[in-house]
């Protein structure tokens, strides 16, 4: 089979996939060699791994993140290569995912992986979602960056974890999945929109501060104002509803934006999309102010838009222009579905 072989190269970065009992609780430690050995290896696949890091994914950094991006293009750049699996900690797999995402121009897929149960678990998950990912990465193209976790297949895009320990852990709240794994066969059942891919950050990128901000009963923008302080460039409002929040804290972002910081809208809220309906501090009153809607992305993937924008753009109205890009297939899927 060598020959025929698809080639699919396996990129290790830790989590629960690759953790083991560290006396007190799990954490990583395998390499990815002995990760991937706990799978059954699909018919007509040859595999190799790349250990790029090993962490519990709540550690991992943006530079992290840019590594693991640079990687995958550097690894793509062999036209011999079929596909990519990153097995990665779920806790932030949704953010590299789409991360990765929103600078992927290529038709061979990128498919994310991990698990809820830790290595050498009688009842492991990993091992099965392991052989999904590389199924799906000899299988699909041209439908960008993916998660497949417990035999489902879901977009980068909108794709947040959804259960702290149950195996079905992804899925999109406000969007169908793509498609599903099961019987050794990869159905595709629905294409994301995405919008046109991002180059990649200069490899001297200086990474900025980003912070986010949640909306509550009883909150002021004291956060919002310290953020600025600290010396954010970018930050996130986790609203509630539609994407409303106060009086003050239009006045917050109005300040913070006229200092050249970028702000994006969200919601605290599982699913539907953020949209202008209220005033009197809600979204009609922070899209006023400069603030850009993000549509059904949630705070995490909200976040990740704002760090490309910023590594993508340089002045201020330039950045704001690439964030409402990068959001943008989402906002135009919400004002569809609302049509």
């Amino acid at each position: 089979m060598g020959a025929q072989a698809r080639r699919i190269v396996v990129i290790s970065t830790g989590g629960t996939i690759a953790s083991r009992w560290q006396g007190t609780g799990f954490a990583a430690d395998a390499p990815g060699r002995e990760v991937l050995a706990t799978a059954a290896m699909p018919q007509g696949i040859a595999s190799e791994v790349i250990d790029l890091f090993n962490v519990n994914s709540p550690r991992l950094t943006s530079a992290q993140q840019l590594t693991l991006l640079r990687t995958v293009h550097e690894v793509l750049a062999d036209p011999g290569v079929d596909g990519i699996v990153v097995t990665h900690g779920t806790d932030t797999l949704e953010e590299s995912a789409f991360l990765l995402d929103l600078h992927h121009d290529d038709p061979r897929p990128v498919v994310f992986t991990g698990a809820q149960k830790p290595l050498g678990a009688e009842d492991g998950d990993g091992p099965g979602n392991l052989y999904d990912a590389l199924l799906t990465a000899a299988t699909v193209r041209d439908i960008g960056v993916l998660v497949v976790f417990d035999g489902k297949v879901h977009a980068a895009r909108g794709t947040v974890k959804t259960q702290t320990l149950a195996a079905d852990a992804f899925a999109d709240p406000s969007g169908p999945r793509v498609g599903k794994v099961g019987f050794g066969k990869v159905s595709v059942l629905h294409r994301p929109e995405r919008p046109a891919p991002l180059p990649l950050p200069a490899a001297d990128a200086t990474l900025p501060r980003i912070d986010m901000v949640m909306h509550h009963v009883d909150a002021d923008p004291l956060f919002v104002e310290t953020a600025v302080e600290a010396g954010a460039r970018g930050i996130v409002l986790v609203a509630t509803g539609a994407g409303n929040a106060t009086p003050e804290f239009v006045g917050a972002v109005t300040a913070a934006i006229e200092k050249g910081v970028l702000v994006a809208l969200t919601t605290r809220v599982q699913a539907g999309p953020v949209t202008e309906i209220y005033t009197h501090g809600g979204a009609v009153d922070l899209a006023a102010a400069g603030a850009v809607l993000t549509g059904t992305l949630r705070a995490g993937q909200a976040r990740t838009a704002v760090l490309a924008a910023l590594l993508s753009a340089s002045g201020p109205g330039e950045r704001i222009e690439a964030l409402r890009h990068v959001v943008g297939a989402a906002v135009a899927l919400d004002e569809a579905a609302a049509a």
